[in-house]
């Protein structure tokens, strides 16, 4: 399996304020980009893979719905966090 609870536990501590701390918008964040970059990766060789390309699609609606969250409460968590991990808007 790609994502392991020592993965988990690895994204949550750099981006979320603990690894116990799995609600953090920054850990969730973290967490969708991991698994969007490993579905677009899965992708690229499985051109034909419907139903992963809908859940890549759900992945990245729901990263940027919590982006938007993100920008209305705090700008410079949003602003550190794309810049941590390379999102462009």
């Amino acid at each position: 399996m790609y994502l392991t609870k020592e993965v988990k536990e690895e994204l949550f501590t750099k981006h979320g304020s603990g690894k116990e701390d799995t609600g953090s918008t920054e850990g969730q964040i973290a967490l969708f980009t991991f698994r969007i970059n490993h579905l677009t990766e899965h992708l690229k060789t499985n051109k034909k893979d419907h139903s992963s390309r809908l859940g890549l699609l759900r992945l990245v609606g729901k990263r940027r719905r919590l982006l938007d969250y993100l920008v209305k409460g705090d700008i410079e968590r949003y602003r550190s966090i794309i810049a941590e991990l390379g999102i462009r808007k």
